[in-house]
């Protein structure tokens, strides 16, 4: 009974998503018939989806990379994070020292640091799946770590009262406490990743959609553009549905979103 409500919920999600995108198309159509702006402005949906159609490299070569880089720099990233926030969970003084540099370090922007990866793990995979990692690590590392700190105190009590040792605390009581706010974090790393990824293309780059968008953008060929957006929204979409599946699974007690 409770999979089956899942599905549903699951399959009304999909058929919300589709009527939201559906809908979107038509206002889309409306501005074109009513503003008529030129093309290379804003191009008719017919024109995008042309654009598709012609330009097969954009889904069988371009979304595929980026779809890669995304999904690796996803599970390094989420890794990385809540290896992280253990490691300051354990060791208070760390933890301290930690999080101010963290935050400092999210306050750079990423197209700062984005040419440093290029040079650093060159044109090709590395530094697209290392900017991925960057941009996602610290939703994941805070919400885990707030989640690991924020232990109920009761249940932190009746531990002591059985006199469970700090490893059995830990994986008894506050990890299964933290995996709701892990899985928080791993829905929000979910729509960073594609974002670091591109990013990382449009500096320095052979194929991806954020190559495909840059020479597209030179070439004034904005109905590619949009099309190379149109499959990513898509793959930000797929990857989040994934993602939450995925939380479901390891934190089924943790609250259900709504998006």
């Amino acid at each position: 009974m409770f999979e089956r409500s899942k599905m549903a919920a699951t399959g009304a999600s999909l058929l919300r998503g589709l009527g939201i995108a559906v809908a979107l198309v038509i206002v889309w159509q409306a501005i074109i018939l009513i503003f008529a702006p030129p093309p290379f402005m804003l191009p008719p949906p017919a024109k995008v989806w042309q654009a598709l159609i012609s330009k097969p490299e954009l889904w069988t070569r371009d979304a595929p990379t980026t779809l890669i880089e995304t999904i690796i720099g996803l599970i390094t990233g989420s890794v990385a994070g809540a290896l992280l926030a253990l490691l300051m969970m354990l060791v208070p003084p760390l933890g301290r020292m930690l999080m101010p540099i963290l935050v400092v370090t999210q306050a750079f922007p990423v197209f700062a640091i984005a040419p440093l990866l290029v040079l650093w793990f060159g044109f090709g995979i590395g530094s697209k799946i290392v900017m991925a990692t960057i941009a996602i690590f610290f939703p994941v590392a805070s919400a885990f770590h707030d989640g690991l700190t924020r232990t109920d105190e009761s249940l932190l009590d009746l531990g002591r009262l059985h006199r469970a040792r700090p490893y059995q605390e830990l994986v008894l009581l506050r990890l299964p406490s933290a995996l709701p706010a892990l899985a928080s974090g791993l829905r929000v790393a979910a729509v960073y990743a594609p974002v670091g990824a591109l990013i990382g293309e449009w500096v320095g780059a052979s194929s991806g959609l954020g190559y495909a968008m840059l020479m597209a953008n030179g070439r004034a060929q904005t109905d590619v553009v949009f099309a190379a957006l149109a499959l990513l929204a898509a793959m930000a979409l797929l990857v989040r549905a994934a993602v939450v599946a995925l939380t479901r699974r390891i934190a089924p007690w943790a609250p259900e979103t709504r998006l």
